[in-house]
């Protein structure tokens, strides 16, 4: 089994978004998670670890690559656990997970329960505070505001104007206030909660202070 000394080394400790503390945060997650709902945890140990290998890729300069991160990921994660010693099955299970793991991307989506847990614990760590402080770390390294005024096309539609900037608000709009209705287990549903309640009202203020209503 792969461990987190060896993590170390595959994942930057200085990127807020990507880094080692988001796959520590979402290990812990997983672990809890499949507990609770009866997964394979050494499946879902093996996964949370691997699932953002490609991560470097995750630039400003390099958005069409972190696309299909997951594809990659699962790629070197392979490599890793064959090394490991892990069985071909297995491998594929735990593949299957960090391909199946993307928002954006549902060209797989999660089948097993454990794809599902690390699916909903990647998810879990996208909201909360720690989502909120994520998605200005985002926006800061791609060189986007924390806030802008969404337009009336990208409410309705989720789609830029020409010139719109995709602020951490906007990331608040089109994916992290959906989260909570996409989760999988009743676990990560219930963890959800509160989380979404955080976030919410960070945002809410965020774009009061922004517009200067408060």
């Amino acid at each position: 089994m792969p461990t987190f000394e060896q993590a170390s080394a595959w994942y930057s400790s200085g990127d807020p978004v990507h880094g080692l503390e988001h796959i520590q945060r979402v290990y812990r997650l997983a672990e809890r998670i499949a507990r609770e709902e009866g997964a394979d945890i050494e499946i879902v140990r093996a996964a949370a670890l691997l699932h953002d290998l490609d991560s470097s890729q995750a630039t400003s300069t390099a958005q069409d690559l972190r696309q299909q991160h997951q594809v990659s990921s699962a790629d070197l994660a392979g490599q890793i656990l064959q090394r490991e010693g892990w069985s071909a099955e297995r491998i594929q299970a735990v593949q299957h997970c960090i391909r199946a793991h993307r928002f954006r991307q549902r060209n797989e989506p999660p089948q097993t329960i454990e794809a599902k847990v690390l699916y909903d614990a990647d998810k879990l760590d996208a909201i909360g505070a720690t989502g909120f402080a994520r998605a200005v770390a985002y926006a800061m390294q791609a060189n986007q505001p924390i806030y802008a005024r969404p337009s009336a096309q990208f409410i309705a539609t989720g789609q830029l104007e020409p010139g719109e900037p995709h602020s951490a608000f906007h990331e608040y709009l089109f994916k992290l206030s959906k989260i909570e209705q996409q989760l999988f287990t009743p676990t990560a549903r219930r963890l959800a909660q509160s989380r979404n309640r955080v976030m919410r009202a960070a945002f809410d203020q965020l774009a009061a202070e922004m517009e200067g209503e408060t």
